[in-house]
């Protein structure tokens, strides 16, 4: 394991970049010896930052949160701003979000301390199933052209998105709901596509990750993943489960 990933799962450093700074500032030791940037290091090694010792946690947490719109997906900001940290218990060492949700973006966002199963739930390879519930600014022309192109996956500047699955439609005059089911986790690429096709994206709000679904989960608020949820993530890693 990287040095800078053992920092972060052990809690030592809220992100493997802040880790980074961290070695680079001469703040960290292995078995004695000041460590280098991108170091590999093991479970029997010691490991010092400041001549405190660094350990991974015992016992794994899995939380979903249902995180409202204003708060950055991360543990910790420079500049103060509210982080999803301000929502989350403080005794959980090594807790990290598990792949991304926008500032203005709302709903389901995972949170563990168990630093492979998050790398194998956010890694596109997986293809674990993010479904999002969007709400459009109704076209006033062509509608099912525009809906038709988005099913297609659009053309973006980082290459053709992967054809999502479209479900679950409701129109008003003034208003289009759809679910929107992806594997991708490219950067903004909802958003992107939308604004690629021409279609005015006024909330997104991600209701589904793999077998854990948002529910009646109050704004703000986490609970635990069931037992039945971590095992089928688990089993989908190929780990051994007790179920």
């Amino acid at each position: 394991m990287r040095l800078q990933a053992f920092l972060a799962r052990s809690g030592a450093a809220p992100s493997r970049r802040k880790a980074e700074i961290l070695i680079s500032a001469g703040r960290v030791l292995v078995n004695g010896d000041t460590a280098n940037l991108g170091e590999s290091v093991a479970l029997t090694d010691d490991i010092l930052l400041d001549g405190e010792p660094v350990s991974l946690p015992e016992t794994h947490a899995y939380l979903a949160l249902n995180k409202p719109a204003g708060y950055l997906t991360t543990l910790k900001d420079d500049r103060n701003r509210r982080t999803v940290a301000d929502l989350m218990p403080e005794n959980v060492p090594g807790l990290v979000p598990i792949g991304r949700l926008d500032v203005g973006t709302t709903g389901l966002l995972l949170l563990t301390n168990d630093g492979p199963l998050a790398h194998h739930i956010a890694h596109p390879s997986s293809e674990i199933e993010k479904e999002y519930e969007l709400i459009l600014k109704t076209p006033e022309a062509d509608l099912e052209e525009r809906l038709a192109a988005l099913a297609q996956g659009p053309q973006l500047e980082d290459g053709k998105m992967l054809p999502p699955r479209l479900q679950n439609l409701r129109q008003t005059p003034k208003r289009l709901t759809l679910n929107l089911t992806i594997h991708e986790g490219r950067n903004r690429i909802i958003r992107r596509a939308c604004a690629a096709i021409g279609l005015v994206l006024l909330s997104l709000k991600r209701v589904r990750v793999g077998p854990v679904s948002l529910g009646s989960l109050p704004e703000g608020r986490y609970r635990k993943l069931t037992e039945q949820e971590i095992n089928i993530f688990e089993k989908s890693m190929g780990r051994r489960t007790n179920g």
